[in-house]
């Protein structure tokens, strides 16, 4: 499997972004997926995950009530909503799928295949 991230960009604080992440594999729409960021100097970091149905997703508490994650499994996608932008939000951001297992899973060493990430930059 192999995931294709796209969507990030040059955003000023408050605005918003849509981040997808294309999976090419017979087998997506049996996966736990998610998105990590990683800025610079800090270690990667979960933002959230989603079911292979999308009936259950997870926030870190930090991005709750801005993004959003979501799937559609007709056309091997998972997106990341992204509202009201903070500087802080500024990251390389990585699609991940897990094999094992129909769920998500907070650590990235549960995950087996990632994205080449994108990077969002948002100015103050």
């Amino acid at each position: 499997v192999q995931l294709q991230a796209s969507g990030g960009g040059l955003v000023q604080a408050g605005g918003s972004l849509r981040l997808s992440c294309a999976a090419s594999g017979r087998t997506f729409s049996t996966y736990g997926m998610a998105w990590f960021r990683q800025a610079p100097g800090k270690e990667r970091e979960i933002v959230a995950g989603i079911s292979w149905s999308g009936s259950s997703t997870y926030y870190v508490d930090s991005v709750k009530g801005r993004f959003t994650i979501s799937r559609d499994n007709a056309k091997d996608t998972v997106y990341l909503q992204m509202n009201g932008l903070k500087p802080e939000d500024t990251a390389v951001y990585y699609c991940a799928g897990a094999r094992v297992g129909t769920t998500y899973y907070i650590r990235e060493n549960d995950y087996d295949y990632w994205g080449q990430g994108t990077l969002v930059t948002v100015s103050s």
